[in-house]
């Protein structure tokens, strides 16, 4: 079968189609033929290089196929349904798996980070991160939901636990994480303001939902802020990291929340502390999610109230592409690879 694999580290130059062999099928797996495979910032970093990663190594967190062939023991799946595939996986046995909290797991990994990823044409994986779809959902938009709905969900409910009537601020609504975190606070009844760098971006924010937007290049993001809800906002979602963590510490209203998934432009972020206690704020990590966190969203994402954002496609061989693509920020919403 086709692939795009990494052997060694760099820029999109060192992303290699090539043929591998199919995978073998435990008995405790789901063969699945992949449809799309949508990008993420975590392709990027894991290209130019993070400690640990094992190579060669197939890219790609966010998959939707077709089953093709199912192991003995999943009885209740059958060749030819269509699926997407959780984006993450772990041992579903430790103390952690069990209470449901499996991204505290020693051995959870992101597809595509520490296990090989959907950037190929088969992929085997254990029926438990199997998710058949409906067929209101194209493979280009299944494959645009697992990673950034599953973050967003776990990052605005089961972390910051938002509420009706709350406000929002979402920084960089043209990402995918950005896109879903707005439909998600506009379901649940929260004022949304969001950031983006260009008017055609805004716009299509407001077409999400999202109740005022801000032009981070143009606009200072904490003054407008306050124009917009007198002393802050109650809710951060932060995922852009160094070049806005200033200006979203200055958004929040005192007893505020922030709550933040990564770090893209910079992983330094600078807290004086006595405008932690004083100001009384809370601060949240939140990592990937958990299963629940997952099918909580597709109930959402499957009913069409929560909708996936499809900004551009490529063919599997233009991998290299696709990257720069991304690299380059101009998309809104998830750039999918079609083996």
């Amino acid at each position: 079968m086709k692939a795009v694999r990494i052997h060694e580290f760099g820029g999109p130059e060192v992303l290699k189609y090539e043929d591998v062999p199919e995978p073998e099928l435990r008995k405790d797996q789901v063969l699945v033929q992949v449809k799309a495979c949508a990008l993420n910032h975590l392709d990027l970093w894991i290209r130019k290089g993070i400690p640990g990663i094992q190579l060669p190594l197939t890219l790609g967190s966010d998959v939707s196929g077709v089953i093709a062939r199912v192991g003995e023991y999943a009885t209740d799946l059958k060749e030819g349904q269509r699926v997407l595939l959780a984006p993450m996986s772990a041992c579903y046995h430790c103390e952690f798996c069990l209470r449901g909290e499996h991204s505290f797991c020693r051995k959870f990994t992101v597809r595509g980070q520490f296990i090989d990823g959907g950037d190929c044409e088969y992929v085997a994986v254990p029926r438990v991160e199997v998710i058949p779809i409906p067929d209101s959902l194209t493979y280009d938009e299944a494959a645009s939901v697992p990673l950034v709905f599953l973050t967003a969900w776990h990052m605005l409910v089961t972390r910051a636990g938002i509420q009706h009537g709350q406000t929002v601020l979402v920084l960089g609504a043209g990402s995918g994480v950005g896109s879903a975190a707005i439909q998600i606070c506009k379901m649940l009844g929260c004022t949304v303001i969001t950031t983006a760098g260009s008017e055609r971006k805004l716009d299509l924010a407001r077409d999400l939902g999202a109740d005022y937007t801000i032009d981070h290049y143009q606009q200072k993001i904490s003054e407008e802020v306050k124009k917009i809800v007198k002393g802050g906002v109650d809710v951060v979602f932060e995922h852009t990291g160094q070049a806005t963590w200033p200006e979203s510490l200055r958004s929040m209203r005192v007893g505020g929340t922030l709550v933040t998934c990564g770090a893209t432009t910079g992983y330094e972020g600078k807290l004086d502390l006595r405008v932690l206690f004083t100001r009384q704020l809370t601060f949240m990590g939140s990592f990937m999610g958990t299963m629940s966190d997952l099918n909580e969203a597709l109930k959402h994402v499957f009913a069409g109230t929560l909708k996936p954002v499809v900004d551009k496609t490529f063919p599997l061989r233009e991998a290299a592409k696709a990257h720069e693509y991304l690299e380059h920020g101009e998309q809104f919403g998830k750039v999918v690879l079609n083996p």
